[in-house]
């Protein structure tokens, strides 16, 4: 089941920095895109586990709950959702491949945690074919604003695995009390929430912009697609798992973003960028392998003691 719910999730990640890219280029403001993407895509699921007894109402007013969705909601797509305004939806796929690197920079060096060495490896490895996909993409005349779009992706990112980290701290906390799910809903309503807010002190939103077919369809697939079912996926497989494990689906996503770019806009691919690709293949590899191989084992063991 986690191989299962790793592939979904993948598949389902790889194809939102496209659907965001197309949003955006209807004309829907970056934050308050985002904002209503999760607030309502967090409400769905809350009420769906309140009505089904799996979740308190309270569990909205605990603090832990907004320091999740400060982290890996609010900080992580702020970020991105400004920048895909200037950095092609592959780009943005690239870059936010350094999340299970900050994630491990964050345990190792913050948390004084050791990290596990075919981790650290997968991640080295995956980075330089991140730089390798990247590199055709930079000239010596690049464009300020897109310099800093690629840099707030990266804060974000930090976001991300400071808010991963804590995520799985929180799915312990109430591993006996509310499902992962739940707590995935809540977090995406309290950033879906200050994203709101930040649209409204920064942006300008216009009823025919919302309205256009690219908009809604954009809206409904990030909506029903990336939030509902890509993130309690994520969440899922971060109470099964670890923290690093799951966020290799950034290692992943560049591949088919580069794919979708050649399909959709005409993209042209260098052998540069190919050899990052199978570098990041290989990167996911080697920091995926330990895991895949520890629950593959428990399933054959589940397997042979339900036949028996």
């Amino acid at each position: 089941m986690v191989l299962i719910g790793y592939l979904c999730m993948c598949l389902i990640f790889s194809t939102t920095f496209l659907a965001i890219k197309i949003g955006i280029d209807a004309g829907v403001p970056p934050f308050f895109s985002a904002g209503l993407r999760f607030l309502i895509a967090g409400l769905i699921l809350f009420a769906i586990m309140v009505i089904k007894r799996k979740a308190p109402i309270g569990l909205f007013f605990r603090k832990e709950m907004l320091l999740s969705g400060v982290g890996l909601t609010f900080g992580t797509f702020a970020t991105l959702y400004w920048a895909e305004q200037f950095v092609p939806s592959g780009m943005a796929a690239v870059l936010s491949a350094t999340g299970p690197v900050m994630i491990l920079l964050i345990q190792t060096f913050i948390l004084k945690i050791k990290a596990n060495t075919s981790s650290f490896i997968g991640c080295l490895v995956g980075i330089v074919g991140v730089f390798l996909l990247i590199l055709p993409s930079f000239t010596f005349h690049m464009d300020l604003v897109l310099l800093a779009g690629c840099l707030l992706i990266i804060v974000g990112e930090v976001f991300y695995a400071s808010g991963t980290i804590y995520s799985k701290k929180v799915i312990n906390q109430f591993v006996d009390q509310v499902s992962p799910i739940a707590l995935n809903a809540v977090q995406m309503m309290h950033g879906g929430i200050l994203l709101m807010i930040l649209s409204l002190v920064t942006e300008d939103v216009h009823l025919d912009a919302l309205v256009s077919p690219a908009a809604i369809g954009s809206s409904i697939y990030l909506i029903i697609f990336g939030s509902m079912l890509g993130h309690s996926l994520y969440y899922w497989l971060v109470s099964k798992t670890n923290p690093v494990f799951p966020s290799t689906w950034l290692f992943v996503s560049p591949i088919l973003a580069m794919v979708l770019g050649v399909v959709f806009y005409h993209e042209a691919v260098s052998w540069v960028s190919g050899a990052g690709a199978l570098t990041i293949i290989i990167g996911t590899v080697i920091i995926s392998l330990p895991n895949l191989k520890s629950h593959l084992r428990a399933d054959l063991r589940l397997d042979k003691k339900a036949k028996i």
